[in-house]
């Protein structure tokens, strides 16, 4: 089975590889050359440099938020609840770190903030992410991994955690608790960084070194595929992909099924919804929630953003209308 070609409700684990393909995936059509694509910082923080640290596109921002709220309308009138989910940029998070001739801007360091209150102004169920993953800081935890794109698993199941009590506020999921995903124990492997092993020569990769990742063993139950409908749906990117475990620790909280449809970044969320509400299995069995996911980043472009999405990726306005209608008459 192809995972894009209905949602997953079962786990396998993802390599690091898997992650890589996913980012280079993210580049195409952006223009970045792997010599410019990656800012160094201190102790060796690597940041995307395809991200700005200086400009802010409000009119996109503004638009999205009402290409949103008519999906969350249409989505009502199927009886669906909606929940964004937005993750923060990394560079903001970790703005000590950036090297002082590449600072970020006011707008930049704002912009997370003024997001959340422009969703919850909007009436759209939302999580903010942020103070999440700063109480994930402790120790030898970190919110994301110092030399690559992605949040670590930790933030991932923090955040899962969270999403789970508001989805169990929001919502009265229908039918009985059962049939949460099982997790496996913790183990450590070191691997280089996604930004370091493909944007970075040689030398510079091996001064830098590599990182620990700490996931999950995949739990013998998530082996089998699970056929009974989950009552909630998470739709995103690589950062909800099953190797950091967002889905798996969603549905162990809730103690319920929970259905996955994720693409790489380049193919961007709004073709990635278009897909799972136009698959038969959302025909068959409609969830109660959808769990939507965005990166801050990219979160003002579009379904017109050409330069930004590959070709699947990409839909006119007009036509992104038409399918959502569609798909949510």
């Amino acid at each position: 089975m192809n995972r894009h070609d209905k949602p997953e409700r079962f786990f396998r684990r993802w390599s690091v590889p898997a992650m890589i393909a996913s980012l280079l995936s993210s580049l195409s059509g952006t223009g970045v050359q792997a010599a410019s694509a990656v800012i160094t910082g201190d102790g060796g923080w690597l940041f995307p440099a395809w991200e700005s640290l200086s400009k802010v596109d409000n009119p996109g921002t503004a638009r999205n938020i009402v290409l949103i709220k008519q999906i969350q309308q249409a989505l009502e009138h199927e009886h669906i609840g909606l929940i964004v989910l937005v993750v923060p940029m990394k560079a903001p998070f970790y703005a000590q770190r950036l090297p002082a001739d590449q600072p970020l801007s006011p707008a930049v360091m704002q912009r997370y903030d003024h997001l959340q209150n422009d969703l919850t102004h909007a009436g759209l169920g939302t999580l903010n992410i942020k103070p999440i993953l700063q109480r994930t800081e402790q120790g030898n935890q970190t919110a994301f991994y110092r030399a690559d794109y992605h949040w670590t698993a930790w933030s991932a199941e923090n955040t899962a955690d969270a999403t789970a009590q508001l989805i169990n506020t929001r919502y009265r999921l229908q039918g009985d608790p059962g049939g949460g995903a099982a997790l496996g124990q913790w183990f450590d492997r070191r691997a280089f960084g996604d930004l370091a092993s493909n944007f970075l020569p040689a030398v510079k990769r091996k001064a830098i070194g590599r990182d620990i990742y700490t996931v999950r063993h995949q739990a013998e139950k998530d082996l089998l595929i699970d056929d009974a409908p989950a009552p909630v749906q998470v739709i995103g990117n690589s950062f909800v992909q099953p190797y950091l475990g967002f889905t798996q620790k969603l549905s162990n909280a809730l103690d319920r099924p929970v259905a996955l449809t994720w693409n790489p970044g380049d193919v961007g969320p709004w073709a990635t919804l278009l897909q799972s509400l136009e698959s038969a299995d959302f025909a068959q069995h409609k969830p109660q929630v959808i769990v939507w996911q965005f990166n801050e980043g990219q979160f003002h472009l579009g379904p017109d953003a050409a330069a930004n999405w590959n070709a699947k990726g990409v839909t006119s306005l007009s036509q992104w209308h038409q399918r959502i209608n569609k798909a949510l008459p």
